[in-house]
C-alpha cells in the first residue's frame, strides 16, 4: 500500500479512531505503564519526539506524568493530528506541543531530542532497507544516548505459532465490536499491506538504522514492543 493509500485510510477513520479501538485500551494502557518506567530517569525539562503520533495516546500519557517535558508530534494524517490537538487542548498540555503534518522527512530542523516514540508505523514500510533509513532519521533527531521506544506487529508468519498468534487477535478485536467485514479487510492488510517480520528481525532493521541493544520489553500478541539507545557517530540532520 502507497503511503499516500494509508494516509487516506487513516484520515477517515480519524473521528472514530479512539471509539472503535477503545475496548482494547488495556494493551494500550500496559505498554504505556511500562513505557513511563523506561523514560523515568529521562531530565524533567525532556523534549519527546513522538513520531506518528496519530491521535496522541502515548503523548498524552506523558505528557500527564510528567510536566516539565515538552513534545514534537508528527503525523502525516491531518484529520488524526487535529484529533491529537484536540485531546492536548483538553488535557491541559497544548502548550507543551509542536505539531507537524507530515512525515520526518519535512520535519524542520529541530534541537536533538532526549527521546522518541514510534508505535506501530514502520510496519507499514514493506522494504526492508527504507524501514532502515526510517529509523535512521530518528536517531538523527536524538541526543547521544537517546532513546527510542518503537512497537510494531511482528511474528514468524510461516510458522504454526502466528496461525495461533493471528487466530487469537482477530478474536480479540471480533470481541472489541470489530465488525466481520473490517475484520477480513485487516486479516488482508497484513498478508499484503503490513510488513510483519519476525521479532529478531525487526530488532536488527532498528539496530541497521542507527541504534544498540534493541531490548523487547512488551508484547501482547502480535505487538512487539523495543527499547533502543541512539549508537554513537550518528549526527544531527
Amino acid at each position: 500500500m502507497h503511503p499516500s493509500e494509508i494516509k487516506a485510510l487513516f484520515d477517515q477513520q480519524a473521528a472514530n479512531y479512539d471509539t472503535q479501538w477503545a475496548k482494547t485500551a488495556s494493551i494500550r494502557d500496559c505498554l504505556h505503564l511500562l513505557l513511563g518506567s523506561l523514560f523515568a530517569e529521562l531530565p524533567a525539562d525532556a523534549s519527546i519526539l513522538c513520531v506518528g503520533v496519530g491521535t496522541g495516546d502515548e503523548l498524552i500519557y506523558l505528557a500527564s506524568k510528567n510536566p516539565g517535558w515538552r513534545f514534537i508530534a508528527v503525523e502525516p494524517s491531518g484529520p488524526m493530528l487535529d484529533v491529537c490537538r484536540q485531546r492536548t487542548e483538553k488535557e491541559g498540555v497544548a502548550s507543551r506541543c509542536t505539531f507537524h503534518e507530515g512525515y520526518l522527512s519535512s520535519l524542520p530542523v529541530i534541537e536533538q531530542q532526549d527521546a522518541a516514540t514510534c508505535f506501530l508505523v514502520s510496519q507499514f514500510i514493506l522494504e526492508e532497507g527504507e524501514r532502515s533509513t526510517f529509523f535512521s532519521e530518528i536517531a538523527e533527531r536524538l541526543k547521544p544516548n537517546g532513546l527510542l521506544a518503537s512497537s510494531d506487529l511482528a511474528s514468524e508468519v510461516e510458522s504454526s505459532e502466528y496461525a495461533v498468534l493471528l487466530h487469537g487477535w482477530m478474536k480479540m478485536m471480533s470481541a472489541a465490536d470489530i465488525s466481520p467485514e473490517a475484520l477480513e479487510r485487516i486479516r488482508r492488510a497484513y498478508a499484503n499491506d503490513v510488513g510483519v517480520l519476525p521479532p529478531a528481525k525487526v530488532a536488527s532493521i532498528i539496530e541497521s538504522g542507527g541504534f544498540e541493544l534493541p531490548v523487547q520489553f512488551f508484547q501482547a500478541g502480535l505487538i512487539h514492543a523495543w527499547l533502543s539507545k541512539r549508537s554513537a557517530g550518528i549526527s544531527a540532520p
